[in-house]
């Protein structure tokens, strides 16, 4: 009776979820405070003004609803028999529509994902051999540094670079395999940066426990360990991986406007923007759908990998070990170059426009030389980084917060709320932020805070769950350790660290998102020295100016760095080969140490 009274609850909790994002997106129209009608002909027509006469006949031919309510009630009422409706603007089939961009998008994600995976394993594989040698795993500088890269200006220099001057590849559409490298390079290299960061630090978390020992006890070689570790810390990072593949599906949208390609990240976007409902239900409700299923889809794996260690209360769960120091040239250099571009450039005036230096050279006068409009590049930097850094750094805190509260919830892992959330472009989240606060870099950061905390909640919950897989937390149990004591003792402390090395590791991320939705103009204005606005200002100049593009990016690259170098505490109460406080004043034995059945 309880297993089905949860399953009720979660299923009408996502019944409830679905049914708000449908209301949502049929409230665009009033939360932009415009008649439905008006945004149909406007899509249509262009700039002329409709008469009322052309809009009572649009509201009786699309038969529009009268208020959000009534228009998601009528849509959902079709979207159960199958009918996603017709376009508002040109009248297509949704269904078609949307299942034609689904198809260019899954491929596009899929071959993104790959070079995601192959990059991310290139990368991670040599922490393992590290760590298998008994030696702590670098930093990740490299990986950090390819996940602070923009999408959007990897995609630009790659046509720039490859398709313009070299002549290797299309510059944009969709009409056959060769339109597909480029865009997958641009999504799949950042994202393979991310993955590896991921892998790395489980990488030197799980070199900590005790059956690594046991291994290099029992004479195992370098390389059979190195494996072995790695195939460890994949538990980890599977359900990662899943979320980054929908991220990937719904997220491309500055990607597939670069390149033209008609997914359906760029199809939401459009209709969007044209207010054609029908459109942006259908793209979010497949969205919604594949968020679901794939996110089960990794909990499963995650779960599979595990294999009988995670029933058998004999897993030691990953938990990073106190980290001793090592060189600190790279970080220490990487922060001495920020402040020091950050300061000079905060001393000069990124406002004052020069119309005669337009895309000039670096010089004395413009060190960095000069934007479109001849602002100094290096003033633009230097305020910049205030605006987008500052932002990210404190949208991270939150979302932080958000993903360890939701995701050490008790229960197992399950697909659900965070996963449609995930599924959701940030983009799409953007518009409808921006339709009530109007764009701004408010409105960006809260955008990005609504969606940052979902792969933050999703890594909480699956190290959580091997958490309650282990031993000494099943002891603790047995001794009465009450909910708040096992939280303190044995979850927060083991799920802290790797978390917050998450959070730092995604604030060049976020600040990527509050720089694209600025690139898209749903962020700070065009005028404004933010990152992102800078960005979209400059990369049409890319051949003649770089510096004005490669000055914000080389930004985001530092801060990957240091995000990278960031230390973390050992857990308190649950380091490997302790053994553990079990809420009475004992404490429990040590849980058997992992077989290689395990791996």
């Amino acid at each position: 009776m309880t297993a089905t009274l949860a399953a009720a609850r979660r299923w009408a909790a996502l019944t409830a979820t679905i049914g708000g994002l449908a209301v949502l997106v049929a409230a665009l129209p009033w939360l932009r405070d415009d008649d439905p009608a008006r945004s149909v002909l406007r899509a249509r027509l262009g700039e002329r003004e409709p008469d009322p006469a052309a809009l009572a006949a649009v509201r009786s031919e699309l038969d529009l609803p009268a208020g959000p309510v009534q228009g998601a009630a009528q849509w959902l009422s079709g979207a159960v028999t199958g009918d996603l409706g017709r376009s508002w603007v040109d009248g297509s089939s949704v269904a078609e529509t949307v299942a034609a961009a689904a198809g260019v998008s899954a491929l596009l994600g899929g071959a993104a994902a790959v070079v995601a995976v192959a990059v991310g394993l290139l990368l991670g594989a040599p922490a393992a051999w590290t760590a298998a040698s008994g030696r702590r795993p670098r930093a990740g500088f490299t990986a950090a540094a390819l996940t602070a890269l923009p999408e959007f200006v990897l995609a630009a220099v790659l046509i720039t670079v490859v398709a313009v001057n070299w002549r290797l590849a299309p510059t944009a559409g969709w009409f056959g395999p060769s339109y597909l490298v480029l865009p997958a390079l641009a999504l799949g290299i950042p994202t393979g940066g991310l993955l590896a960061r991921l892998l790395i630090t489980a990488v030197e978390a799980t070199a900590a426990e005790p059956w690594v020992h046991t291994w290099r006890a029992a004479g195992s070689g370098r390389g059979e360990l190195a494996a072995a570790l790695l195939r460890r810390a994949v538990t980890v990072v599977v359900t990662q991986v899943a979320v980054l593949f929908v991220g990937l599906l719904g997220g491309a949208v500055a990607v597939e406007q670069l390149f033209a390609i008609p997914g359906l990240g760029r199809i939401a976007l459009h209709a969007s923007l044209a207010q054609d409902l029908p459109l942006v239900q259908g793209c979010v409700l497949l969205l919604v759908i594949v968020g679901v299923a794939v996110g089960g889809l990794g909990i499963a794996v995650h779960r599979l990998l595990l294999g009988p260690a995670g029933a058998a209360a004999s897993l030691i769960p990953a938990v990073p070990a106190h980290r001793r120091r090592g060189r600190r040239v790279a970080p220490i250099a990487a922060a001495t170059l920020l402040l020091g571009v950050v300061v000079a450039g905060l001393l000069r005036d990124a406002d004052r426009v020069r119309l005669g230096a337009r895309l000039t050279g670096p010089s004395w006068a413009h060190p960095l030389g000069a934007d479109p409009v001849g602002r100094d590049v290096l003033a633009q930097l230097g305020h910049g980084a205030v605006l987008t850094v500052g932002t990210a750094a404190a949208v991270t805190v939150v979302s932080l917060l958000a993903g360890l509260t939701i995701g050490l919830r008790g229960g197992a892992a399950r697909a659900g709320a965070a996963d449609i959330l995930n599924a959701l472009p940030p983009v799409f989240v953007g518009l409808v932020v921006a339709a009530i606060l109007s764009p701004g870099l408010a409105a960006a950061a809260l955008a990005a805070a609504l969606v940052a905390w979902v792969p933050l909640g999703v890594h909480t919950r699956g190290l959580a769950e091997e958490v309650r897989a282990s031993g000494y937390y099943r002891a603790a149990e047995l001794c009465g350790a009450g909910p708040g004591r096992l939280l303190r003792r044995h979850l927060l402390p083991a799920v802290a660290g790797p978390v917050v090395l998450h959070a730092l590791a995604r604030v060049p991320a976020t600040a990527l998102t509050i720089a694209g939705l600025g690139f898209l103009g749903l962020g700070a204005g065009h005028d404004s020295p933010e990152w992102g606005a800078q960005l979209a200002t400059a990369v049409a100049y890319l051949e003649r100016a770089p510096l004005a593009v490669l000055g914000p990016v080389a930004g985001l690259g530092l801060l990957g760095v240091l995000a990278a170098a960031a230390p973390t505490a050992s857990p308190a109460g649950s380091r490997s080969g302790t053994a553990p406080d079990t809420g009475r004043g004992e404490t429990a034995p040590p849980a058997a140490p992992l077989t290689k059945a395990m791996t």
